[in-house]
């Protein structure tokens, strides 16, 4: 057991130390990224091919990797979110919210999302250029958080749209979209982006599906993710959240909430190639039949839905008010 310590010591310590370098040059932070050529796919992969052999930033909050610091950093952030699932501002394998209550530790679970990602950006950006909505978010380069999305339009939308649906979302689950890190070691401006839409997304796969924000449910959604979109970090999520559930939660999760993730999530169209920006006037059922989706086993909801459309109707009254 003490070998076994001192093993798990000296890792930290070699983590701890290039996560410190790391670190030392992202004080000035992230916004958007920057946009790449759309039609230049190719051009754009040879050039930044040889700048990922570089250390030049290749967008701005980018901070480049070698091969032996992304090792490094995809270990132990996995093995400082699972010893502290506070981290990441959410419990990392859970993707639960939590207070944001120390900055310093609330990427951790992105750094993980980021050093595993391999082979599966590339071909989320092939699905999404494979269709029309796709290759226009790629185009348009759209953020999701409080001051490109209009909370008070939304719930200005008639029941049963995706946009009052997605508001309805957010009262009753007591969050907002500003929880997103901005992606930093992602070599290709272009990866960059679609794993910043993938993160950024995540509350529409979760208001489409009908999923609120608690253990049981983020697990189920990370179990669909995976299928769906095959990212490494949602199969570590699912491999090693259920460790934390009680035997009950656990029996349920697998009984119920996996095989419909696997089902659902293998025949419903790609989540990363819609637009969803685009389909705030869609009615929410019509949705889920043109993208194969269907809810899953009754969930354990937090707060009342009667409550959150309430507190929604209030929002679209305050909209009225200001906006006669």
């Amino acid at each position: 057991m003490s070998g076994r310590k001192g093993f798990n010591l000296c890792l930290v310590a070699v983590y701890l130390k290039i996560w410190q370098k790391v670190k030392n040059g992202e004080e000035k932070g992230a916004q958007d990224l920057k946009p790449s050529l759309f039609l230049q796919h190719r051009q754009n992969a040879s050039v930044n091919l040889a700048r990922s052999s570089s250390t030049a930033p290749a967008y701005e909050g980018h901070l480049p990797l070698n091969w032996f610091q992304n090792a490094v950093l995809a270990v132990g952030s996995a093995f400082m979110s699972l010893a502290d699932p506070r981290r990441g501002g959410k419990y990392p394998q859970f993707n639960v919210r939590m207070p944001r209550s120390n900055t310093k530790s609330q990427d951790m679970i992105a750094a993980l999302g980021e050093t595993t990602a391999g082979s599966s950006l590339p071909r989320l950006r092939d699905a999404m250029l494979g269709s029309s909505e796709g290759r226009r978010i790629l185009r348009d380069r759209p953020r999701v958080n409080s001051t490109t999305i209009d909370m008070y339009q939304l719930a200005r939308y008639p029941e049963g749209t995706f946009g009052r649906a997605y508001v309805t979302w957010l009262e009753r689950c007591g969050v907002t979209p500003d929880t997103r890190e901005p992606v930093h070691y992602i070599d290709d401006p272009e990866l960059a982006y679609v794993m910043q839409r993938y993160r950024e997304c995540h509350d529409f796969y979760h208001c489409i599906c009908n999923l609120p924000v608690n253990v049981e449910s983020e697990l189920a959604l990370k179990f669909f993710e995976f299928v769906n979109l095959g990212l490494p970090v949602a199969a570590i999520s699912a491999a090693f959240g259920p460790l934390r559930l009680n035997c009950q939660k656990r029996a349920r999760l697998y009984s119920e909430y996996v095989p419909w993730a696997l089902r659902c999530g293998s025949s419903a169209k790609n989540l990363i190639a819609v637009y969803w920006e685009k389909r705030w006037e869609q009615d929410v059922e019509e949705m889920k039949k043109e993208l194969g989706l269907w809810d899953p086993p009754e969930a354990r909801w937090s707060r009342p839905l009667t409550e959150a459309k309430a507190t929604a109707t209030k929002r679209q009254q305050a909209s009225g008010a200001e906006n006669p």
